[in-house]
């Protein structure tokens, strides 16, 4: 029996044609090593529309939970909750890969997310309220959408990854000819034109969430051996830049969340799990108020969370108002001689820590801070961890 989706869903003139392969549906066990701690897929103690018991029994059947799951974002074209194809206890989402283009050299990205309700809904984004504050001047990249030009056209970026200013946020600006229309393919190319009196820019408010999983000087890792959810990368298979698609882990979170990871804003964290490095994520977007909180667990039951523990717990779910993609890192480890127990959400987290039960860190252990991931949630579905007997 197969749980895997695919989902039809009206595109552009860069619509991505589906793809079909089949995939099977079997949880397998996750086994997991040090660099699983540094990702997650999160405010403080205010999670109300997480809120929930301590190892209540609220587990689905995998086979409701597929018959249940919904995609959130309209570029979502295949996924599974698990499959039987790699031994790791995930499944898969394949989004649609759109072009752009940085300084005149190509790039492709992903985007999953938009600050603005109307672009949002047009685009079959997540409206995620949160991210309007990253306009301010160094919390976001600019991506220029070029209106009314030639079919090939791809989105121009500020910046790219590999770069001190990188960042997944974008604040939008549009384009618009006044003059013959010609391909654009640089931030300069574009200035230059406005000068002449070419084109005309409007610089709107909206900020997407937009990663680059290809660019000029390399592209996201793949896991050939697909144990841990981390592992060697955060892709099934190399960007296909001819069928424009990209096929990523889909993990399991609370509340009701399949998540993948795009970007660490900690050199060392995105390192570690082979990540995309995006320094503006750091401390900006936290101090602005566009996070919110993942609670990790580095021991306890045995499970298919990063660390090969229990899933993980945002503090809301996707569509929440209060939900965002960008997460300040928090890890949990469960005290000597505390008998652990599913705790399914963060407000039953941090009643234990208040408890005395579990120890808390900023960020992991070893790094001793905070840090942020960009961890998007393309699909909504019942959470399906069952803890060991």
């Amino acid at each position: 029996m197969s749980n895997r989706v695919t989902v039809s869903h009206p595109m552009g003139r860069r619509a991505f044609l589906g793809w079909a392969t089949s995939r099977g549906a079997a949880l397998g066990a996750a086994g997991v090593g040090l660099p699983a701690l540094l990702a997650a897929c999160g405010d403080d103690d205010d999670g109300g529309a997480n809120a929930g018991s301590a190892g209540d029994a609220t587990t689905t059947s995998e086979a409701q939970a597929a018959e249940e799951a919904e995609p959130t974002v309209g570029d979502v074209v295949d996924f599974a909750l698990t499959s039987d194809e790699w031994p790791g206890g995930f499944g898969f989402v394949t989004l649609a890969v759109r072009p752009g283009a940085f300084a005149g050299s190509d790039v492709w990205y992903v985007r999953t997310d938009a600050s603005d309700p109307g672009f949002a809904e047009a685009e079959h984004l997540v409206h995620v309220p949160k991210l309007a504050p990253l306009t301010g001047e160094g919390l976001s990249g600019v991506a220029y959408v070029v209106e009314g030009g030639p079919d090939d056209q791809p989105t121009v970026f500020s910046t790219e990854p590999g770069r001190d200013d990188y960042t997944p946020a974008w604040t939008l600006h549009r384009v618009t000819w006044s003059a013959e229309a010609r391909v654009l393919r640089s931030e300069q190319e574009i200035r230059d034109a406005e000068a002449a009196g070419a084109l005309a820019v409007e610089r709107t408010d909206i900020v997407v969430n937009a990663g680059i999983v290809k660019w000029s000087s390399g592209e996201m890792a793949v896991d050939s051996v697909r144990e841990a959810y981390l592992g060697d990368g955060q892709l099934l298979e190399p960007v296909d830049t001819t069928a424009m698609r990209a096929t990523f882990k889909l993990g399991q979170c609370y509340p009701g969340s399949r998540y993948f990871v795009l970007d660490h804003s900690a050199d060392a964290a995105a390192e570690m799990t082979q990540t995309v490095f995006s320094p503006r994520l750091q401390d900006g977007p936290s101090g602005a108020g566009a996070t919110g909180r993942t609670n990790v667990f580095m021991n306890g039951l045995e499970g298919p969370g990063p660390m090969g523990f229990q899933p993980s717990a945002f503090d809301f779910a996707a569509r929440d108002p209060a939900w965002s993609p960008y997460w300040d890192h928090w890890t949990y480890a469960w005290r000597d001689g505390v008998e652990p127990r599913l705790l399914e959400s963060q407000t039953a987290i941090h009643d234990a820590r208040d408890a005395g039960d579990l120890d808390e860190f900023p960020g992991t252990p070893d790094m001793g801070g905070l840090f942020t991931v960009n961890c998007p949630v393309p699909v909504l579905a019942p959470d399906t961890y069952r803890p060991p007997a």
